[in-house]
């Protein structure tokens, strides 16, 4: 089963009024098929096609990755996401947006199709502290995230939690603290990966001015190790690292090495026999009333 990036074209809120998050390209970190002219269903069948070639796989999760895929009225997502189903080899989303732009109204809808489909709700959080947030203008609180996973919840949807390793200004303690609280929130899933830059931000002019040193991958994966620890053994990790584009990348450059920073992180846990929850509370400590 593999993923296939969808671009549904929906814009962010956090750019009506700025630029949207320090580190996020033009495209808001998605492909910009839609604007090259390729409708959602186009974007499904050509996924198809390439994965099911180069991989074997015959089943797919539809992923609206570009922007916020919440952002519109609740029958104009319907129909995005119906289109995204079309095909029967889709089994299911993966719905990537905000934590402050999940309105009831759309939470039942996802609700409805997480019935008969498998449903992620991906929400972007980064980090817990309200200075960090403010920084990287992220446009909303920490709070907001504890809400929209409690409401999720509530709803029995799976949700997972988008972490940013090595923003700017924050401490090992401050990242680990930020993967506790991911640990106490109830969600199903996290993504974490170190930050990037990317030409064309406001990251960029930051690493350019001195006023911002990406991680390098020792610090990273030292640090993502140690997240891992705090993490509960049953949280399924859905991304470890990240694939900035070649052509956009400016540092750090050892991120475009994918595969051997997974294999070397891997190797690292097994050498110092460490292991994702070892430091975790238990599931009944961490256990909380919607």
């Amino acid at each position: 089963m593999r993923k296939i990036t969808v671009d549904a074209g929906l814009g962010c809120p956090n750019r009506i009024d700025s630029d949207g998050c320090i580190y996020c390209n033009p495209r808001g970190s998605g492909t910009g098929a839609l604007k090259q002219g390729l409708s959602i269903s186009d974007q499904i069948a050509r996924g198809i096609d390439f994965l099911s070639r180069r991989y074997g796989c015959k089943k797919f999760i539809a992923y609206f990755q570009s922007f916020t895929n919440t952002y519109g009225p609740p029958e104009v997502l319907k129909r995005l996401y119906t289109e995204a189903l079309g095909r029967p080899e889709v089994i299911g989303l993966a719905v990537g947006t905000r934590p402050d732009c999940v309105p009831d109204a759309v939470l039942d809808l996802l609700a409805e199709i997480a019935r008969d489909r498998l449903v992620w709700v991906e929400y972007g959080l980064q980090s817990v502290h309200g200075r960090t947030l403010k920084l990287i203008n992220r446009g909303h609180s920490a709070e907001a995230f504890f809400d929209a996973v409690r409401r999720s919840r509530f709803r029995d949807l799976l949700t997972v939690a988008h972490v940013i390793l090595g923003l700017p200004g924050e401490s090992v303690e401050e990242m680990l603290a930020t993967a506790s609280a991911v640990a106490e929130s109830g969600v199903n899933g996290i993504k974490l990966h170190p930050l990037y830059v990317i030409k064309g931000t406001a990251l960029e002019r930051m690493f350019t001015q001195g006023l911002y040193k990406p991680l390098s991958e020792i610090e990273a994966r030292n640090i993502t190790i140690a997240a891992l620890e705090t993490l509960p053994a049953e949280m399924i990790i859905h991304r470890l690292t990240s694939d900035p584009h070649p052509e956009e990348l400016l540092a750090p450059m050892w991120m475009l090495d994918k595969r051997g920073v997974r294999a070397r992180l891997e190797q690292s846990m097994r050498e110092r026999n460490l292991r994702q929850g070892f430091r975790a509370a238990s599931l009944e400590e961490r256990s909380k009333p919607y």
